[in-house]
């Protein structure tokens, strides 16, 4: 298949890493170990240490990825350049099926991207085994790092172990951004995914991604999942209290839970009422609007 299946992960970035997990550990999730990230700067490059490392949540369809930079002596690939315009959301990632079809679709469509940016990073131990994915970029996103993944190990980090959270959070539904041009910024991300844009009710454009067992995440099911493009305007309607501090600003997410956000009430959170469920402030997330929904 060509096109982008699921909403496979979004990624909170901040200049350190201590921070993020307290705040995310505070929301209800289990994290992965540390992880010091290694890959390509271009096809043709060899593998490197990366100055990047993160800590995840990982959930039965997709997973939170907590960015930061480990080693300022290393490589960072532009996470400095993305937490200097703010510190929050700035990785999205697609799942699918098969990167050569679609980068085969990218070109195609004349989309600069010069072949499959590889990635790697070891799973609890700097010795033990690697989780490897392949990656196609978006080159130059102003939005931050929009990508189609393909897990090439998904059964080494979607473990049990971190999968056991204390808000019962299931699955990652939904990425909500807010753009001066939406249907611009639309029609761009739908070149991306081979997928059409459709209009949002609150004002904007959206993508549905249709869904396919097991694409994000081993035991993943098929559901579908999207990406909200919002008219600036229409931000603070689907996420209360939240403004842009610039744009194109990747304002916030939508996580299920799996027992309608008991669990979430009993975490003592101060919690705001959103149209899709129970929102965290950014504050309390490294910056990340985030909807538990039940």
């Amino acid at each position: 298949m060509s096109t982008a299946i699921a909403l496979d992960h979004l990624g909170v970035c901040g200049p350190a890493l201590p921070p993020l997990v307290a705040a995310y550990e505070r929301l209800g999730f289990s994290l992965s170990p540390i992880a010091q990230q290694s890959g390509k700067r271009s096809p043709e490059s060899p593998t490197e240490l990366f100055g990047t490392g993160n800590r995840c949540a990982f959930l039965r369809h997709g997973y939170i990825e907590l960015l930061a930079i480990l080693d300022p002596a290393l490589f960072d690939n532009q996470v400095k350049r993305f937490i200097a315009r703010y510190e929050g959301l700035h990785i999205l990632a697609l799942g699918v099926a098969d990167e050569q079809a679609n980068l085969a679709r990218m070109q195609a469509a004349s989309i600069p991207i010069p072949g499959v940016a590889w990635l790697e990073r070891p799973i609890d131990k700097p010795d033990g085994p690697r989780a490897k994915f392949a990656r196609l970029p978006f080159p130059d996103a102003p939005e931050g790092r929009v990508q189609l993944i393909r897990h090439l190990t998904p059964e080494l980090i979607w473990d049990p172990r971190w999968m056991d959270h204390a808000n019962h959070a299931d699955a990652l539904v939904a990425l909500i951004m807010a753009s001066r041009e939406p249907s611009e910024t639309a029609a761009r991300f739908s070149r991306l995914c081979g997928l059409p844009f459709l209009s949002d009710p609150a004002g904007g454009f959206r993508i549905i991604l249709p869904g396919g067992a097991g694409v994000a995440g081993p035991r993943a099911p098929a559901m579908e999942t999207m990406v909200r493009i919002l008219e600036p305007a229409a931000l603070a309607t689907v996420l209360p209290g939240v403004v842009a501090p610039t744009l194109p600003f990747m304002a916030g997410m939508v996580i299920r839970t799996d027992d309608g956000n008991a669990a979430v009430r009993a975490l003592g959170l101060p919690l705001v009422a959103a149209p899709d469920g129970l929102m965290v402030p950014p504050e309390l997330a490294g910056g990340a609007a985030l909807v538990f929904a039940p």
